[in-house]
Order: structure tokens, then C-alpha cells, then sequence
């Protein structure tokens, strides 16, 4: 069986501004640091086996923080992207609410189907091995949502660099 640790990355500028950040690589502040860097001192005790990130720079950076310990990789991939959310990348959230969205948003369907292909890229490449993996907010939710055949709105939102343990 694998373990996999899904983490979201530490915050980000566009968090503290409540901009919608999608698929764009956004910047670790110094708060989103400092969480990476106690997340790695909390799992300094766990045997970690491979990193893997979003191929998005926060991401990336927060596994990296991660990784340092270990003296390890990290592997990028692109199915751990943030949701796609077209026209609203860049906006600010609250002017959202009542918005109607537009057809250039990543679908709930194609976004668990990349879930799905998350799932199975761990599985088939990493069997047995212990992962840890920094994604995004909603990339994150879809793949419990598949994993535990839920509904998206059964999963509770992750905070910054909270992780969740999943035995695949």
C-alpha cells in the first residue's frame, strides 16, 4: 500500500489578497515560509520515500521547503495543478460571489478526472513507497473526493500547509 501525504502548499501573496490564482505560479509570502518550514520540522519523524508538487512555483517551493530535510527531489507534474478558473484568474475573490460563471472554468469533471490520474500516476509509479505531494486548495479536495467517493462539497476546504494522510 502507499501513503500519501496531500498537502497544500504554504500561503501565497494572492491568498493574502483574496485573488484567484488558478493556474498561475503565484508567490510563497514570508507567513507561506515560515508554514512550510514548521510543516518540515513536523515531518521531520516520518520516513518520506518521494516528493512530488505541482509543477506551480508555490507549490513547488512549499515541497521544496519539505524536501530539504531529506536531501531529496522534487518531481513536478501538471495533474496537481490548481483548478483552471479561466476568466476569474487574476480577480479579486469577493467581487465573485454573485458572478455567473463563465464556460472557460476547468470543469468539475475534468478536474476529478485529473484527480483520477493523480491517484493512478502515484499508484503505478510509487507503489509501497511513502509520498508526499503539495498541491493546491481545490486540485487537493478533488482527489479526496474521488479517493473517498464524495461529493467536492463533502470535503472540508485544506488550510495552508495542512496535510492529509490517504492509504492508497
Amino acid at each position: 500500500m502507499t501513503t500519501l501525504y496531500l498537502v497544500r502548499h504554504g500561503e501565497t501573496v494572492g491568498n493574502a489578497n483574496h485573488i484567484m490564482q488558478g493556474q498561475t505560479h503565484g508567490e510563497l509570502n514570508d507567513k507561506g515560509r515560515e508554514q512550510a518550514r514548521e510543516l518540515a520540522v513536523q515531518m521531520s519523524s516520518e520516513h518520506i520515500d518521494v516528493f512530488v508538487a505541482s509543477d506551480l512555483w508555490r507549490a513547488v517551493e512549499t515541497c521544496r521547503i519539505l524536501a530539504e530535510p531529506y536531501g531529496a527531489e522534487v518531481i513536478n507534474t501538471e495533474l496537481l495543478r490548481e483548478r483552471d478558473w479561466g476568466s476569474f484568474t487574476g480577480r479579486y475573490i469577493p467581487d465573485l460571489k454573485d458572478v455567473e460563471w463563465p464556460d472557460d472554468i476547468e470543469t468539475i469533471d475534468a478536474l476529478k478526472s485529473r484527480a483520477r490520474r493523480f491517484i493512478d500516476f502515484i499508484r503505478e509509479n510509487f507503489p509501497e513507497k511513502r509520498v508526499l505531494a503539495v498541491g493546491h486548495g481545490i486540485i487537493n479536495k478533488a482527489i479526496q473526493a474521488v479517493f473517498y467517493d464524495k461529493e467536492m462539497k463533502d470535503i472540508a476546504p485544506m488550510r495552508n500547509t495542512e496535510v492529509r494522510q490517504l492509504m492508497l
